[in-house]
């Protein structure tokens, strides 16, 4: 996920190497991730790649297959990771996410806190965050799923960065001994609001707090707790709206500003009858329009700050 050096500096200019974890983008819908294995071979629709092929090439080299098809061997950052990942649980995607990172007020060197760890995709992006000083501790309570978060993290190298632990922080609350060390904590729990009393003891004074839930009804709940021993409590929804861009045909004769497109047939022939042959003529023109399946609502990001003692 994140290739150190022996200074412990992040990069992705290294070569691949043998045993590395690396996303294979085939088309913007379709991409996995493998370990490379240099007696192995990947076997698409676009022909053979051996692995052996793949060995000492920087990451998003362009590679070939026996019948002239090619791939692209992309890095496993947090944000690919998040797309290629195995769904234990329901995960944030990058939207919530780097609303998450921003206003947790997350830097190099700065402990965290998580619960739960779900399928991991936030915990990626929080040890990017606050690498290569800083670290993240999470927690889920249910055992197998906190295993294959822990194994997820040996895969992309972030080990050393997070820790998983198996404790059920809704009924018992974070650990003793991190009291007061957190600068900033993560609740994605059915019911936060009994963590929140436990997440304000973690935390430093001034120290944020972010708690994800899908219902409104929960939201309003954690606020009344919150109220307590925190001040500055915002609410957000992010509803994110892409585009699809692509090239299409535009009449030559028709007027600037106008839809992207061909003319209608009546006002082509309009055209066509006052002006010259040229007007007739079409060129190619980038398209933008929404994409038709938009991405609705995934839950509510409850921040708040703790109050400092006077």
């Amino acid at each position: 996920m994140l290739p150190v050096d022996p200074n412990k500096k992040l990069s992705f200019t290294r070569s691949i190497c043998d045993g590395d974890l690396v996303i294979v983008y085939e088309r913007h819908d379709n991409m996995k991730a493998l370990k490379v294995c240099k007696d192995s071979v990947l076997q698409n629709r676009f022909g053979v790649f051996k692995h052996s092929d793949w060995i000492g090439k920087p990451f998003g080299t362009k590679v070939f297959s026996n019948k002239g098809g090619f791939i692209y061997l992309l890095a496993p950052t947090p944000e690919l990771w998040t797309l290629v990942l195995s769904h234990r649980t329901q995960i944030l995607y990058i939207a919530d996410i780097s609303l998450v990172i921003m206003y947790l007020e997350i830097v190099p060197g700065c402990l965290v806190l998580e619960s739960g760890t779900g399928s991991g995709s936030l915990t990626t992006s929080l040890a990017r965050a606050i690498a290569p000083t800083g670290h993240v501790y999470t927690f889920d309570f249910h055992e197998q799923r906190a295993a294959s978060a822990r194994e997820d993290f040996e895969k992309t190298g972030l080990s050393s960065l997070v820790t998983v632990g198996v404790r059920d922080i809704q009924g018992q609350g974070f650990p003793d001994e991190l009291s007061g060390f957190a600068d900033s904590v993560f609740l994605d729990l059915p019911q936060p609001w009994l963590a929140i009393p436990s997440a304000g003891k973690t935390l430093k004074p001034d120290g944020v707090l972010c708690s994800f839930s899908p219902c409104i009804e929960q939201v309003q709940r954690a606020c009344d707790t919150l109220r307590s021993n925190f001040t500055d409590i915002r609410i957000f929804e992010v509803l994110l709206r892409t585009y699809e861009v692509r090239e299409g045909k535009r009449d030559c004769g028709q007027a600037d500003g106008g839809n992207l497109g061909s003319l209608p047939r009546k006002r082509r022939q309009r055209s066509s009858e006052g002006n010259s042959a040229h007007d007739n003529l079409s060129y190619p023109s980038v398209m933008a329009r929404p994409c038709s399946e938009a991405k609705g609502h995934t839950g509510y990001l409850t921040f708040a700050r703790l109050k400092c003692l006077s």
